[in-house]
């Protein structure tokens, strides 16, 4: 089997489910419980939390727990809608979000909130002019992704940080549930950013845990009320086992990151170097620095997206359409179509996305399925 869609979700390292099940059976007990076994989770939870901090250069009371990138996307967004609601109404974020943004934006609009969509362009990448146009007086947030998870363009989040530098009362939130572990990890964490929203199952960690980080002395309302954990921001006991192992999995993914990132960009080449001279193939992932190492978006143009992944499936290598939460609804690629791209080309796209165990071989056999079926999808179509 070769697995190329790392970016629905990775396979949880062996190490960090030994720290699951040890954590499991071990020190089991509540943090939040008084007794010394509650104690000892409560002291796991905070070395855990330092853990990731320090990762990130930031402090041990910057990071929250939460289920994942879509808790943390509703919760920054529905959260500073309810905090500062009464400074303004106005959010905004670009037209290539994650559906846990642009959902929850949706949802912000029928309970009153205005929301701007800053275009892309042929690339998938939004315009700093375009933000300046657009902010205003009453504006709360502005919400942009790290990596666009179907193409793999990286934001210019640095430029969008130097713009917010004049707006201090704007929340600036990064999605970079994509984004950790390739290379860019000063853009996502830069000197403006107040949130930033992380998935355990993107880089290694069980499925149902992640984190945001918000920079001391912002607010977010809480979305979840309850016991009052995380500091009454994030009420709910603590899923330790899964936490610990998260803390684990970021270690390990940013030990000898740069290593990693030329592995999958050594790999992505690979593969964009033989598919791109043939004649019914567009690629939309670029191998440069304007894009994620590991992802790689192309079309088979007059085939659907859906049977070119069962095709390769068929051979023992699995990709995906674009988005995995879109692709059982047989979506066409919303950053695509966003792009302007003609929808018969869109709903043709399929994502590679890579993590630091794929090789070169596996590239290489890629490729010589690739040509074979290639060479029967250009058959079917001629006596079509």
């Amino acid at each position: 089997m070769i697995y190329f869609d790392n970016s629905a979700t990775t396979q949880a390292a062996p190490t960090v489910l030994d720290t699951y099940t040890k954590v499991s059976q071990q020190v089991w007990g509540n943090p939040s419980s008084l007794h010394n076994f509650g104690e000892s989770a409560y002291q796991l939870l905070e070395q855990s939390r330092q853990q990731i901090a320090d990762l990130l250069n930031v402090k041990a009371r910057e990071i929250f727990f939460t289920s994942g990138g879509t808790e943390g996307d509703n919760w920054v967004l529905k959260g500073t809608a309810m905090e500062k609601r009464t400074f303004g109404k106005h959010l905004i974020t670009t037209a290539v979000e994650h559906p846990a943004i642009h959902n929850s934006m949706e949802q912000l609009k029928e309970l009153g909130f205005d929301v701007t969509y800053l275009p892309v362009d042929q690339e998938g990448r939004i315009s700093i002019d375009d933000l300046k146009a657009a902010i205003r007086p009453d504006t709360i947030l502005v919400s942009v992704m790290a990596v666009n998870n179907e193409i793999g363009t990286i934001q210019p989040l640095q430029a969008v940080a130097d713009v917010l530098k004049d707006y201090p009362k704007i929340h600036f939130h990064i999605d970079a549930v994509q984004g950790i572990g390739k290379g860019i990890q000063k853009l996502i964490m830069n000197d403006r950013v107040d949130f930033v929203t992380f998935s355990g199952h993107k880089f290694h960690a069980t499925r149902g845990v992640g984190f945001i980080y918000a920079r001391t002395g912002r607010k977010l309302a809480p979305l979840m009320a309850g016991g009052g954990q995380e500091n009454n921001w994030r009420s709910g006991t603590e899923n330790l086992p899964a936490i610990a192992g998260m803390a684990k999995a970021l270690r390990l993914l940013l030990t000898d990151e740069d290593q990693k990132v030329a592995r999958e960009r050594a790999v992505k080449q690979r593969i964009y170097d033989h598919i791109k001279d043939f004649a019914k193939v567009d690629i939309f992932s670029r191998p440069t620095d304007g894009f994620a190492p590991h992802i790689l978006c192309f079309t088979i143009n007059g085939v659907r997206g859906e049977t070119i992944v069962h095709a390769f499936e068929d051979q023992g290598i699995y990709i995906s359409t674009t988005s995995a939460c879109s692709s059982k609804k047989h979506m066409a690629s919303s950053t695509l179509m966003a792009m302007h791209t003609p929808e018969a080309v869109a709903t043709s796209a399929v994502r590679i996305s890579l993590d630091e165990n794929n090789t070169l071989a596996e590239a290489d056999e890629f490729n010589q399925i690739f040509d074979k079926l290639y060479q029967r999808f250009s058959k079917i179509n001629a006596d079509a």
